[in-house]
């Protein structure tokens, strides 16, 4: 488990980093220049630059070709040698099954060949890692903190020849490893790290000393990559080896779901790490981590995507073998509404998926925003599909697949899918620090242009010029939105799509203005108005998701056959429903009780409502 690197406020009672602080850390990690192009960047400045993302990027086929032999390796090796309900049940991963995996590549697979690996694609490994989810959520956790957020993502990016050499070999063979940022007090807010490395006077070595916590793959981990403070302001990333002395597993840790997750807490005493073992740079381990987490985070969206696939299995096998009044459950309008949405809604959820580790295959475009939402959206989204297919199996989703294999029913493990499912909303970033951080990039340009009129600390000198300088922006870029300058897009060749597609582009001239009518509104109390800026996210969210979903369908149209005239059915229904979420969205950004609430929400906090807590057994806590 890891958090996205964005400032929160602190936790009440801990002396940790001011919120100027947090700022300031959190803001010189970002990557603040565009080097390429963002669709959902554009969207958020009112341009539908449908050419980034269409026609729907399609896979190399000689990466699918080097790829197959592995897929039927793995989906072998899944299907004999893994028993799911026994990992669940027993809480551990059998080593024989981690050794397994070591042998047919499943830790090298995107490790170059020159190293040991498979060499294949980001496309290429979310497929295998969809793949695995499909059956076990325990694996794809230790597959993919391994190679996501692990040690050979930053140290294929960042790390020297000479590192590369030393580890990646190793990696490839089947070494476990970890990425290990989160402290007790430390999550989304990396400015109060705890955990140090000193330089030794000779500087040949830092010395390492702190406690990690929820470090996925900590307890078994050959290699992990620690962050740590070496300076004021400074975090630095480390390639750390778990047998050297001082580094301690001081528990494993135990969860609601993915019940053999090797998640602990882990403790650095005295660890004298060599100065060749530092990643990238001294003081660059934030943007390393943030940049890792760019294509890392997409293992998320594809898993979100394979159990929801398997919940839809679930939920239409059992829907048109249940009768109930004469009739299969799924004839009956309640079920067949959910059934309907969770279809298109998948054939959504793929596209998105898909777009977003093409374009990363691509290179030619930057998707740290595409990845963000990916995460967000995909997750939330296959979190209500579960929660359906649980709702649709009635007590037999409630019932344990050993309960119902005891009894003679087959065993499907729905209740086994929730628990192990739940966890994706917050791995890698909340849905709700996704929401922030994707809003911290989507106010980015107006915050160039006209930042300074609406910092209280600006000097009069700096307003006046911002002022004079946005007046001359938006003279132009704001009556272009409203009126359409220029703009006279031809979409027919979507046929019965172009419609949604048309709506997206208005919508996404819509999103830009209110945006900006937002900045005007609230001034620099916008950034507190988390409600308002998670609605203009999720209209985005669900502009993207549009898109990938009318351009995917689009391009299996062109090859015909059943699945291509499939597509477009379910695109269809998709941003049906799609369009109505954006417009209440909409409705809602200034029209709503957020003010309200959130002074509901203080009275909570102060203890006011404290009536409401009793009739209840008291715990010690409460006192």
């Amino acid at each position: 488990m890891t958090d996205v690197l964005i400032p929160t406020s602190q936790k009440p009672g801990t002396a940790l980093a001011s919120e100027q602080e947090a700022r300031e850390v959190a803001e010189a990690a970002r990557e603040t220049e565009w080097q390429a192009p963002s669709f959902v960047r554009e969207l958020f400045e009112g341009s539908f630059r449908l050419d980034l993302v269409h026609p729907f990027p399609a896979p190399d086929p000689a990466d699918l070709a080097r790829a197959r032999p592995f897929m039927e390796r793995l989906e072998r090796f899944m299907r004999e040698r893994v028993d799911s309900d026994m990992i669940d049940r027993e809480g551990k991963i059998p080593h024989d099954v981690v050794k397994g995996l070591g042998e047919i590549g499943a830790f090298g697979i995107k490790i170059p060949t020159e190293y040991g690996g498979l060499g294949l694609s980001q496309y290429s490994y979310t497929r295998a890692i969809g793949l695995v989810t499909s059956q076990d959520g325990n694996l794809t956790a230790l597959l993919s903190a391994a190679q996501s957020i692990g040690v050979p993502t930053p140290l294929k990016l960042f790390g020297t020849p000479e590192q590369k050499k030393r580890y990646l070999p190793r990696l490839a063979r089947g070494a476990v490893s970890a990425f290990a940022l989160t402290e007790n007090h430390v999550g989304s807010d990396p400015a109060g790290l705890e955990t140090t490395a000193t330089l030794s006077d000779d500087g040949t070595h830092y010395v390492l000393n702190g406690e990690k916590l929820w470090c996925t793959n900590g307890t078994i981990a050959e290699l992990m990559v620690v962050m740590a403070r070496t300076g004021p302001k400074k975090i630095t990333a480390f390639i750390v080896e778990a047998d050297w002395p001082g580094v301690e597993v001081v528990q494993r840790l135990h969860f609601m779901g993915l019940k053999a997750i090797e998640n602990g807490v882990i403790r650095f005493r005295d660890v004298r790490v060599p100065v060749d073992n530092v990643l990238w740079g001294e003081g660059k381990g934030l943007k390393l981590a943030l940049i890792t987490l760019n294509t890392g985070r997409l293992t998320l969206p594809a898993s979100a995507v394979a159990g929801s696939k398997r919940a839809l299995e679930f939920a239409r096998r059992w829907s048109a073998e249940r009768v109930q009044w004469g009739a299969a459950i799924g004839k009956h309008d309640a079920i067949a509404q959910k059934l309907g949405r969770m279809a298109a809604e998948i054939f959504a959820m793929e596209a998105v998926s898909d777009l977003a580790s093409l374009l990363a295959d691509r290179g030619n475009a930057d998707i740290r925003l595409e990845a963000a939402m990916a995460k967000m959206w995909n997750t939330e989204i296959g979190w209500r599909i579960v929660d359906d297919t649980l709702q649709i199996k009635g007590g037999r989703g409630y019932e344990t697949a050993d309960s119902l294999r005891s009894r003679g029913e087959r065993p499907e493990p729905i209740e086994r899918m929730m628990r192990d499912f739940r966890i994706n909303l917050i791995f890698e970033g909340s849905s709700e620090i996704m929401r922030l951080f994707i809003a911290r990039e989507a106010v980015d340009t107006h915050l160039r242009v006209a930042g300074d009129i609406i910092d209280p600390k600006a000097p009069m000198g700096k307003k006046i010029r911002a002022l004079l300088r946005s007046g001359a922006y938006y003279a132009y870029w704001y009556p272009k939105l409203f009126l359409g300058w220029s703009h006279a897009p031809r979409y027919g060749e979507f046929g019965r799509l172009a419609r949604h597609v048309r709506f997206v582009d208005r919508s996404c001239r819509r999103l830009a203005r209110t945006l900006f009518h937002c900045m005007i509104r609230f001034g620099p109390r916008l950034e507190k108005r988390q409600a308002v800026l998670g609605r203009l996210v999720e209209i985005g969210a669900e502009l993207l998701a549009m898109t990938a979903a009318c351009s995917r369908a689009q391009a299996m149209a062109r090859q015909g056959g059943e699945a291509g005239s499939g597509a477009v059915e379910l695109a269809d229904v998709f941003c049906r429903h799609a369009r109505r979420r954006v417009e209440d969205r909409f409705k809602a950004v200034f029209d709503n009780d957020d003010v309200a609430t959130y002074r509901a929400a203080q009275q909570v906090l102060r203890g006011e409502h404290g009536w409401l807590e009793t009739g209840m057994v008291r715990t010690p806590e409460a006192g």
